[in-house]
């Protein structure tokens, strides 16, 4: 599939980093550095925009190594590109950690997958099917 971009960052596009990656590295586009302190949050922006084709959404998540040894995380994990969005990639991120957290120019800071979905209309009812589950959830399955 092809995908319209414009890179208005000095960073490389994204790119798959194995053959068989979900997900794209994004990286922060920065003039100077940008200090994230314990529970802060931060709007950094990639530098990209892009044109995704109808019924596809690009989803930024947060790196998983970040996530571990940094505490960094993608806030509204995972973010949603609508379609018909034309601005610029921001991704908004937060340092769950103890330690500030400093971003450079061009480190990785999130992936992105592109994701095909589907748009739907209601039927609005009155009742739904049975099922076994039925209404329990919040780890109500696996329970004797």
């Amino acid at each position: 599939m092809q995908i319209k971009i414009i890179n208005k960052s000095t960073n490389a596009l994204p790119s798959y980093s194995t053959p068989l990656s979900a997900g794209m590295d994004l990286r922060a586009n920065l003039s100077e550095s940008v200090v994230l302190k314990p529970l802060e949050r931060g709007l950094i922006p990639t530098g990209l925009f892009i044109e995704l084709p109808e019924g596809y959404e690009a989803q930024v998540r947060p790196r998983s190594g970040l996530a571990l040894k940094k505490g960094i995380t993608v806030l509204n994990s995972p973010g949603t590109i609508d379609a018909d969005y034309r601005g610029e990639i921001g991704v908004i991120l937060i340092n769950l950690s103890q330690e500030d957290f400093t971003i450079e120019h061009g480190e990785r800071i999130c992936q992105m997958v592109i994701a095909k979905h589907e748009t739907i209309s209601w039927d609005d009812v009155e009742i739904l099917a049975e099922t076994d589950r039925g209404a329990g959830g919040f780890g109500h399955t696996g329970k004797n």
